[in-house]
């Protein structure tokens, strides 16, 4: 999926070069905001590293810092966010989430949900070296219940280990008797890869007569449910979880912009034109227009870049 993503790494690509142009944009009397998000929005992941790198060789300063400083906004938001490499981003979301005020519930859901079991093993590990504590501990100590043992058995990193189920039980778990089973429901989510999941979801249609996110919204309520629908979403199709999250971040009353950044930048470079494929087939318009239509000015701009164009 890395080829799939809108932002690719650009081609003639000069780090010292990127770095005087972006100090250009921000030096003297106001901002050239086009020239910042333009350049950014271009460049992969790696490359912006490697630009703050040159930059701080160059000039002695903080990129990241210079960035904020000049910048306001949902635009600074985003460029801040881009300028993370991408892992320690992840990382960080997880830990503004569990550490903010109250808990960020859809953050946690979103980024363990939908990571790979490689990505979370990084993020855990950058978490750790970042924060000083260990993520799965953090979620303990912010969470409850049967949703906070499915969220540690996914930052755990077990949704990759496979084993055989009988069928029966994931059905007896869910319509026979879920009230009193719902840790067999959450075992059977939470330890197997993606494609024994699918097998699962399909063999529990045939037996249940009906699709397991059904039952999960008949028998589950609140952060739970969010969960397991989030998981079994993820497991059919990781760029239709996000199609759907980034509708749903934009069509509220008064745009998510947080869900959105996270999402655009954090899709950028894995899925985006399979997001924007999928988003356009099941809503009937283009990502891009929807963009167009719910945010203003050069966060606008700097979002469109990350989108890659209209469909």
């Amino acid at each position: 999926s890395a080829t799939r993503g809108s932002v690719k790494p650009f081609v003639n690509f000069n780090a010292k070069h990127d770095a005087e142009v972006l100090r250009k944009a921000m030096k003297g009397i106001g901002t050239d905001e086009d020239v910042i998000l333009m350049l950014l929005a271009a460049r992969s992941n790696a490359q912006r590293q490697e630009i703050k790198a040159a930059y701080k060789k160059a000039f002695g300063k903080d990129l990241g810092k210079d960035l904020r400083s000049e910048l306001g906004g949902k635009l600074e938001d985003l460029i801040v966010a881009l300028m993370y490499p991408s892992i320690l981003y992840d990382a960080h979301e997880l830990h503004k989430a569990i550490k903010g005020v109250g808990t960020e519930d859809e953050v946690l859901i979103e980024i363990l949900a939908s990571r790979t079991c490689d990505e979370i093993k990084d993020i855990a590990k950058a978490y750790k070296k970042e924060y000083g504590s260990k993520l799965e501990k953090d979620i303990m100590g912010d969470t409850s219940g049967h949703y906070q043992r499915l969220l540690v058995i996914l930052a755990q990193v077990k949704k990759c280990v496979c084993s055989l189920i009988v069928f029966q039980e994931l059905f007896a778990a869910g319509e026979e008797k879920f009230g009193t089973d719902e840790d067999k429901f959450i075992n059977i989510l939470g330890n197997r890869s993606a494609e024994h999941l699918r097998k699962v979801f399909d063999a529990y249609k045939k037996i249940a007569g009906c699709d397991i996110e059904e039952s999960i919204k008949d028998e589950c309520t609140g952060n739970l449910e969010a969960l397991l629908l989030a998981v079994v979403k993820c497991a059919k199709s990781v760029p239709a979880y996000f199609a759907e999250s980034i509708r749903e971040s934009m069509r509220r009353a008064g745009t998510d912009d947080e869900s959105l950044i996270r999402i655009m930048v954090s899709r950028s470079e894995r899925d985006m034109l399979d997001i924007r494929a999928i988003y356009k087939k099941k809503f009937g318009e283009s990502l891009y227009s929807t963009i167009q239509e719910d945010t203003e000015g050069d966060y606008q701009k700097a979002l469109h870049y990350l989108c890659g164009g209209n469909d």
